[in-house]
């Protein structure tokens, strides 16, 4: 459970960083929510990993999770465009992601 925390906590500290990129354009000052969510993110997927997650299952929700919450996000926040083609790619990113999740675990019960 621990595990999945540090992967919430990095996902949302990404999240937090890409969204404050787009906010500095017209207030610079958050550039430095920028570097701190973005080191943030990256200390807490480097627990992740030490925690025993493996890397494509970790670096593939961060990464799909982290491009869905931008997108919606930056619709909410920034006006961004969300349409159905958008909403079908964010689909297929998380079912790729999970369909890694899915062979990773089964590939663990083979090797054990």
């Amino acid at each position: 459970m621990r595990t999945w925390a540090l992967l919430g906590g990095a996902i949302c500290s990404e999240v937090t960083g890409s969204l404050s990129l787009k906010a500095a354009l017209d207030r610079p000052v958050l550039y430095s929510v920028v570097v701190v969510g973005y080191v943030a993110s990256f200390v807490l997927l480097a627990e992740v990993l030490r925690a025993g997650m493996p890397l494509g299952v970790a670096y593939g929700i961060w990464g799909a999770l982290g491009v869905a919450l931008t997108a919606v996000l930056g619709a909410a926040i920034f006006g961004e465009a969300l349409n159905a083609l958008i909403f079908a790619g964010l689909a297929l990113i998380i079912g790729g992601v999970l369909l890694v999740e899915f062979g990773s675990h089964r590939a663990r019960r083979a090797d054990a």
